[in-house]
């Protein structure tokens, strides 16, 4: 399969649930929160798992383990190290959590997707604004607050490979300003699935969720060790991991 029968076959599953995304927007319209979550959270997991079968041709292994280290309840941050565009719909059907992300503001100008995206309660960032950076971070803390979880990519672009680059400080404040919990994520293998070849391929994707790292109450130096513990958690996981 080439890279535009798969970007065409996305916009044409997209097309299809027009409909229930409408239903969402009207249902967040007239503050029936709850009920729209809900719709959300049973029509996103199924576009992710779309998605990866779709690029594999069904053949992809997904193979994960420490689902028992994510919490039922409450909110927190899933921290990834960031190989492939696959990584979101791999963490979205694998976590079996309603998540959204820190994503690129750019992609506000997809609507078929950024669409989908805001019912998930992402946050749009643009890297080149501080002052927007500043306002998008509050508005992160505001949504995990509201009992919603997110994911961060600390390294701050892909890395194609099974090398982890040196995460970006920066990152973290989300956890430490809303004092959820962080759950460590290892993504070993999304590569394979379209960066590795540059066209969409099956192959073997391992998926880890390490135990949960507290942040509430810490101190500065306290806060730069917990930065240090979760690359070392997650490039640990990883087969032979350089910076």
């Amino acid at each position: 399969m080439t890279l535009t029968i798969a970007l065409l076959k996305t916009a044409i599953y997209l097309l299809k649930h027009q409909k229930e995304k409408r239903h969402c927007f009207r249902l967040e319209k007239e503050g029936k929160i709850a009920e729209r979550d809900a719709l959300v959270e049973k029509h996103v997991p199924a576009w992710a798992t779309y998605m990866i079968d779709m690029v594999g041709n069904k053949q992809n292994v997904i193979n994960v383990k420490g689902k028992e280290n994510i919490p039922q309840d409450g909110s927190v941050v899933f921290v990834a190290n960031h190989q492939s565009y696959l990584d979101i719909p791999l963490l979205i059907s694998t976590s079996k959590k309603p998540v959204g992300f820190i994503a690129k503001y750019e992609i506000l100008k997809i609507p078929l997707l950024s669409d989908w995206m805001k019912l998930m309660q992402c946050v749009f960032l643009k890297r080149q604004s501080p002052r927007q950076s500043v306002q998008a971070m509050s508005k992160a803390v505001e949504t995990i607050k509201k009992g919603y979880s997110l994911v961060i990519f600390p390294e701050g672009h892909r890395s194609k490979c099974n090398e982890i680059k040196a995460f970006h400080p920066g990152s973290f404040k989300l956890a430490f300003r809303s004092e959820v919990p962080i759950i460590p994520v290892t993504i070993d293998g999304s590569y394979h699935l379209y960066e590795e070849n540059k066209k969409p391929m099956p192959g073997n994707v391992n998926i880890t969720f390490h135990p949960a790292v507290a942040t509430a109450g810490l101190t500065k130096e306290e806060q730069n060790g917990v930065i240090d513990k979760v690359f070392e958690v997650i490039k640990a996981e990883l087969p032979q991991a350089t910076l």
